[in-house]
């Protein structure tokens, strides 16, 4: 049953554990399955986490902090996030931030209210787990960039 959930993609140990213990098997011996998985290398919750990371931040554009969530509730622990998120640099990040934003600015956004399509923007960001601070600039700068300055705003 466990190799053929790893069949499909790695998981986590916490993973198959929630799998064995799901099919009523005793926690006891749940432990020792997936320690021995450990052992040969079967289950590696550091290789799930770098692989992860890199997937999700380049097919969904996932921000560091969304990224850092999902590995949480699939059981990797912080410090084993941490490096696995180590990998996505603060411009690489912004890029796609502004790539986000780019897709989203239609030509019929620029008859819109500003604040309210730059509300829409950073709320979009927010989801993908793009700090406020970020988001804000990255939403301003682009819209301001596509549709231009408007007098009194910034």
């Amino acid at each position: 049953m466990l190799l053929r959930q790893l069949t499909a993609s790695d998981k986590t140990a916490k993973q198959l554990k929630d799998k064995l213990l799901d099919k009523d098997c005793p926690e006891e011996i749940a432990d020792e399955v997936i320690e021995r998985y450990a052992e040969i290398n079967l289950v590696d919750d550091e290789r799930f986490a770098k692989t992860w990371v890199a997937a999700r931040a380049r097919s969904r554009g996932l921000a560091r902090g969304a990224i850092k969530r999902e590995l949480r509730t699939k059981g990797v622990d912080d410090e084993t996030a941490a490096e696995a998120l180590e990998q996505i640099d603060d411009e690489a990040e912004e890029q796609r931030a502004r790539e986000l934003v780019r897709a989203k600015l239609r030509p019929e956004s620029m008859g819109a209210d500003r604040d309210r399509a730059l509300r829409r923007l950073v709320g979009l960001l927010g989801r993908k787990g793009y700090n406020g601070g970020m988001a804000f600039k990255v939403a301003r700068e682009e819209w301001d960039e596509r549709f231009g300055r408007h007098e009194g705003q910034y």
